[in-house]
């Protein structure tokens, strides 16, 4: 639930800064820069990243937010063993959302000379899902790898991963959990 609660901040800040972007609102509030924001929010590198995804990239950020919401909540806490292949999804769609949200802030004082205080707070709800994240996908991947190494065969890893119960991941699954 933290995970799914957070990530619906940054859908909601990437929306907002999203709509600013498409035109759909005239101004974009910001306490601390000011003006700044329209210059990030309007920049080349905005621009540049647009032509590529034909989209926004305060929109494609929000997509990203609402999938960590939605994997977030999919499954239940024991999904690393039921579940492995959504956990290896989820980690794929928060991972990279926080590497490039890092990049991004990185981008606005190197590259852009100006600062979005919107911008820059879905750089630590980007960092703060990666760290809950983190282990989730961590432990899949043990798992995975230690049905691996007991079994040596590719079938009995493509069950686990899959969901599929076998006398092997379940011997393992009790090891982790003990």
């Amino acid at each position: 639930m933290p995970v799914a609660l957070i990530a619906t901040i940054g859908f909601f800040i990437s929306t907002y800064l999203g709509l600013y972007q498409w035109r759909l609102i005239d101004g974009v509030w910001d306490p601390v820069f000011g003006d700044q924001t329209r210059r990030v929010l309007d920049s080349t590198v905005s621009e540049q990243m647009r032509s590529w995804f034909h989209l926004p990239d305060a929109l494609a950020g929000a997509f990203g937010y609402l999938g960590d919401m939605v994997f977030a909540l999919a499954g239940s806490t024991r999904r690393w063993q039921c579940r492995p292949w959504l956990v290896i999804i989820f980690g794929i769609d928060v991972i990279p959302l926080g590497i490039v949200s890092a990049v991004l802030v990185v981008l606005q004082g190197t590259t852009v000379g100006s600062w979005c205080f919107l911008c820059l707070l879905t750089a630590p709800v980007s960092i703060i899902l990666i760290f809950f994240a983190y282990d989730e996908v961590w432990s899949s991947l043990v798992y995975l790898g230690r049905v691996w190494r007991r079994s040596r065969k590719f079938g009995t890893v493509w069950q686990a991963f899959v969901g599929r119960p076998s006398a092997v991941a379940a011997a393992v699954a009790r090891e982790m959990q003990s």
